[in-house]
């Protein structure tokens, strides 16, 4: 009777999910992050999906899970291009819309808060309890420092407002802040779960194997 051997290979779960993801999992994950940014920064697809703008969330994912530079610099080029396509294509002058000031370009620094506040969380990311909450408060650090840059050089710099004034400026923070730190949150906990499922997916595949050994 020939001997029953146990394999002690470690199951891989995406417990590996680092930049790490190589190859086509890696490539899914960007594809799926720019049809986000698209279908939602495009005002036109997002407001017939009745899809809030995912921005935030996707630089803050992408940092998790991509991490590389070049693709931070690619998303950031990306995001660009869809203002430009979806305000010159109502036939108005991009540099001449009202949200387009010398406060847009604090926009880099804004998303680059998030990826790089994302990628510093990356190592610790696991299919754990404690690892997922991690990255939803880091994820709360980051939108939140996001939106005050951003919203803050819009208001001080963007040249809008002709007597800009510090309660006024509370009064924004306080009215829709909670409205893109909430959105950005709610994005990326719906990632962290798939995440999570995947990850006990992939355990519970893995596992079973072994149980027939």
């Amino acid at each position: 009777m020939k001997p029953t051997t146990h394999s002690h290979a470690p199951i891989r779960t995406l417990d590996d999910l680092q930049p790490l993801l190589a190859g086509p999992a890696q490539f899914a994950i960007l594809a799926v992050l720019s049809v986000l940014l698209a279908a939602t920064r495009f005002k036109a697809v997002g407001t017939l999906l009745h899809l809030p703008d995912a921005s935030m969330a996707v630089f803050f994912l992408g940092g998790l899970y991509l991490q590389r530079h070049r693709l931070f610099a690619g998303l950031l080029a990306a995001a660009v291009a869809i203002d430009y396509l979806a305000i010159t294509g109502r036939g108005l002058d991009f540099f001449q819309h009202y949200c387009v000031t010398p406060s847009y370009w604090f926009l880099l620094l804004a998303y680059a808060v998030l990826w790089y506040l994302g990628r510093a969380w990356a190592p610790s990311m696991a299919a754990r309890p404690r690892a997922f909450a991690g990255a939803l408060a880091v994820a709360l650090v980051a939108a939140t420092a996001s939106f005050l840059i951003s919203n803050g050089a819009f208001y001080w710099f963007g040249g809008r407002y002709p007597d800009p004034n510090f309660a006024e400026y509370v009064q924004r923070v306080l009215r829709w802040g909670p409205v893109f730190v909430g959105t950005t949150m709610a994005y990326i906990g719906a990632a962290l779960l798939a995440h999570a499922l995947l990850a006990r997916f992939a355990g519970a595949r893995g596992a079973a194997p072994r149980a027939q050994d």
